[in-house]
């Protein structure tokens, strides 16, 4: 087998998380660079987001050694 047919070989069990196509080795998770692609728009265009520490400075301060 050739690196490229390991490269673009899918992985078991493993499926994109943008269309559920098999993710394969080379653009791991996903299945294709449109899906990476696609993905990627995604956290640019801020529909992912993570969510915001909400704990306050000034709550540190309570806290002994």
């Amino acid at each position: 087998m050739t690196e490229d047919n390991i490269i673009n070989m899918p992985i078991k069990d493993s499926k994109c998380p943008i269309c559920s196509k098999p993710a394969v080795h080379k653009y791991k998770p996903f299945c294709s660079k449109r899906c990476a692609d696609v993905d990627l728009g995604k956290w640019f265009s801020e529909s992912y987001s993570l969510p915001e520490d909400e704990t306050d400075v000034d709550d540190y301060s309570s806290v002994e050694e």
